[in-house]
């Protein structure tokens, strides 16, 4: 049976698949704008970390234990028994000689004023955005987002301010001074930045982290409180992130995931880490003992949201089997639910460095090598815990060690009062030049050391 012209006329005029050319053309339009809209909206700009650089304290400000100790004694600031126990305590911390801290502290008695908080303020950061600007050749006047964040020190003009002044930055530079964040306020102000990156355009922004530990010291007899004494050091870091297209081509990173986990609506997670008085009246911050139980149920709750985004579908499948059949087991017979293998999701990690009980305690939880955590323990080693610096030095340990490449996920840890667990997902997007010079540098030939395991008997 045949076909006429005038039957395949009729037949095309009712096909649904028959456009005309004008037709085909607005569809096209309309799918090209589509695109558009999706590659500049907010939410898709592509953050990008061009650099960092943390600061390296000069040898003369080294506080090895033995002298720590010694400046205890001769100033006489502790009764016989609370020197004895932070000497006991900066034995097992696994920190080694060469952590320092500042000129306000060796001296006798330590001057806790706000002159020289400012002056270890300034001497950290002004360093290190001296440094980092340089190093990229970035005129001040082209910044247009400056976050800070310090806990302790929040002084009158901000931290912010003193950056502006210093170092002349436009008038309409958006800046913001964080303050009482903890240890994990170094992405809190990663996350502040990259929200000011998705909604301005073509910008750069620059975010400083320190913890001030001038006035950090307590005076008092508590041994939570004393904890703190044994494990702060001198430390700070300059990141430079920015959402300009050209500045892929010499960024070190793209950011992948940023997720902020907050557990204080709970008593227990809210006082794990508090700033307080003791009876006397001496200031200082309190370590409870439910820390490690807290710091872990915030990891749980955190892993839960990110895994989905960070996993590949085979480990999600076991973990969600696993907990499946949890459900209808008995309590007797009940197994571990499974945990996921996170170094199929990620190449290096570095945990905050807030002390060797809670390196252990995250390498455990996410059946890690001891190798893993090899960037943690000797940032924890050399530079002591820098608060919310710290996962920005175990970075650059990474990169002076040459063990990050193009491709590579590096994923950040860091915890905090509040009590917040946040993570940072960065991909490496460039052949990163190990020969240049970090904080690491100098004494990078020396990593790892051995750190014996000190533990009462």
């Amino acid at each position: 049976m045949s076909i006429t012209s005038a039957d395949t006329s009729w037949t095309n005029s009712i096909s649904p698949f028959a456009f005309s050319e004008y037709e085909v053309a607005i569809a096209i339009a309309i799918a090209s704008l589509l695109l558009v809209y999706y590659f500049s909206s907010p939410k898709t700009r592509p953050i990008y970390l061009i650099d960092s650089c943390c600061y390296l304290p000069p040898p003369n400000l080294r506080a090895p234990a033995a002298n720590y100790i010694e400046h205890f004694e001769l100033c006489a600031a502790h009764e016989r028994e609370a020197i004895d126990f932070q000497a006991k305590m900066i034995k097992r911390s696994g920190i080694g000689c060469e952590a320092c801290l500042p000129v306000s502290v060796h001296q006798m008695p330590p001057d806790i004023s706000l002159s020289c908080t400012q002056e270890e303020t300034e001497t950290v950061l002004f360093t290190v955005v001296k440094d980092l600007l340089s190093k990229q050749s970035i005129n001040p006047k082209s910044v247009d987002i400056l976050v800070t964040n310090c806990s302790i020190f929040c002084p009158t003009p901000s931290i912010t301010a003193m950056i502006i002044n210093k170092f002349g930055f436009r008038s309409n530079i958006k800046s913001i001074s964080l303050s009482g964040m903890g240890c994990s306020a170094g992405l809190v102000a990663i996350g502040l930045a990259k929200d000011l990156l998705r909604v301005q355009g073509n910008s750069l922004a620059l975010v400083l982290s320190m913890e001030a530990v001038t006035p950090s010291g307590y005076a008092g007899s508590i041994r939570s409180m004393l904890l703190a004494n044994t494990l702060f050091r001198m430390g700070g870091v300059a990141v430079l992130l920015s959402n300009k297209k050209q500045d892929r081509l010499r960024a070190k990173y793209k950011l992948r995931y940023l997720l902020r986990t907050h557990t204080g609506s709970d008593d227990q997670s809210y006082q794990s880490v508090i700033q307080k008085e003791d009876g006397a009246g001496s200031v200082g911050v309190a370590l409870s003992r439910s820390l490690l139980h807290v710091a872990a149920n915030a990891l749980k709750i955190n892993l839960t949201e990110l895994g989905p985004s960070c996993l590949p579908l085979s480990e999600q499948l076991l973990y969600g089997w696993s907990a499946l059949q949890g459900k209808f087991q008995n309590a007797a017979a009940k197994q571990e639910v499974y945990v996921p293998n996170f170094k199929k999701a990620f190449e290096h990690f570095c945990i905050h460095a807030g002390g060797k009980a809670i390196i252990d305690a995250v390498e455990e939880r996410l059946r890690l090598k001891k190798e893993d955590g090899e960037a943690s323990r000797m940032t924890l080693h050399r530079f002591g815990n820098t608060s919310s610096s710290s996962v920005w030095y175990e970075l650059s340990y990474l990169e002076a060690k040459g063990r990050i490449r193009k491709g590579d996920r590096v994923w950040q840890i860091a915890f905090g009062s509040g009590f917040k667990c946040n993570s940072a997902v960065w991909e490496c997007i460039s052949e990163l030049d190990h020969n240049i010079r970090n904080a690491w540098s100098s004494s990078i030939h020396l990593y790892p050391v051995q750190i014996p395991d000190v533990t009462d008997h």
